[in-house]
């Protein structure tokens, strides 16, 4: 493999590597605003009203905020974990108003359950729920973005029904895709709509619904036709949001153990996660839980209740590969 590298100080260099392991994340490549997977109608010329998909509310960017009017889209973690950020920063500098808009009709799924097996994720959606309760933040759902509408103090966003709302600054807590372009001269197989190896695709899908955990996987699912390459960590899950740092590190551990040859430490797969509350598209909290089944849809029963995953649409974080929508 040829690594063609720009140093911090400009120079270029090129690095000769047996193998090539691309752990560089998603956090750089943001979905857009659009409810499309394209950017919604005016969002370039609003740029200096977005800030970046999860920002230092109470450190660096506290000024950005305070006193001001905060849009936060999203329905995933990032976008909790910035309106709980938000509303700490209300309680200490009068004026900040705290507004959510989410695609879904619902932000159950962010709430969660008191079941969820890793209890502080499980907590940040109690309390985000009660911040809604109680008006600290004023939610509205259904609230697909159709365009932005800039001036030199503030932003408008109107929905694809024609709503609309004011803000000082835009959060965009929209989810991540991965980046490719550095590996277009790789011989890739990808799955066509999630963007992550096309094994571990179907896996992790997030217009499927199922309860339990994504299977534990390794250096095999991760394999691409160029021998010796892997994309491992929150990378490998494409477009899916349900990644793990639990499952990352397993990820490395075996591609460590095939590139050194142990094949069976490779195959072995050390990997236990919480049995609840792991995938944030789940519509359930828990294998106890009944699915909302999306209107026009039959629910499907299964022979157990972490069976084979039924095809109940969730829908990506934006907009799809595959051409369709189907965000409940």
């Amino acid at each position: 493999f040829v690594v063609r590298v720009e140093h911090a100080d400009g120079e270029v260099r090129e690095y000769r590597a047996a193998a090539v392991i691309d752990a560089s994340g998603t956090w750089s490549t943001r979905n857009p605003l659009g409810t499309s997977g394209l950017p919604a109608v005016g969002e370039a010329a609003a740029a200096t009203h977005i800030s970046s998909p999860l920002p230092d509310v109470l450190g660096r960017d506290r000024e950005t905020f305070e006193g001001r009017t905060a849009v936060v889209v999203g329905a995933g973690h990032s976008a909790a974990n910035t309106l709980l950020n938000l509303a700490e920063l209300a309680a200490q500098v009068p004026g900040t108003k705290i507004v959510w808009a989410i695609r879904g009709a619902s932000a159950a799924k962010v709430y969660g359950g008191d079941a969820d097996g890793l209890a502080a994720r499980g907590q940040l959606g109690s309390r985000l729920r009660s911040l809604v309760e109680s008006g600290a933040v004023e939610l509205h759902t259904g609230f697909g973005i159709a365009s932005l509408a800039a001036s030199d103090a503030a932003v408008s966003l109107t929905s694809t029904d024609g709503r609309t709302l004011e803000a000082d600054v835009v959060v965009p807590a929209t989810g991540f895709r991965p980046d490719l372009d550095i590996l277009r001269e790789l011989r890739l197989e990808l799955d066509p709509g999630v963007e992550a190896p096309r094994e571990l695709g179907p896996l992790i899908d997030p217009e499927y619904h199922s309860c339990g955990t994504v299977e534990p996987h390794g250096a095999k699912m991760l394999a691409h036709p160029e021998q010796d390459f892997y994309i491992v960590g929150m990378k490998s899950y494409g477009r899916a949001p349900t990644f793990l740092l639990a499952t990352g590190y397993e990820q490395v551990r075996s591609v460590a153990a095939a590139l050194a040859g142990d094949r069976e430490a490779a195959d072995t797969v050390q990997l236990e996660l919480p049995e609840t509350g792991v995938c944030s598209s789940d519509i359930g909290t828990s294998c106890d839980v009944p699915a909302v089944v999306p209107a026009g849809f039959v629910a499907e029963t299964s022979g157990g209740c972490c069976g084979a995953p039924e095809p109940v649409l969730v829908g990506f974080p934006t907009g799809l590969a595959h051409g369709r929508s189907a965000e409940n």
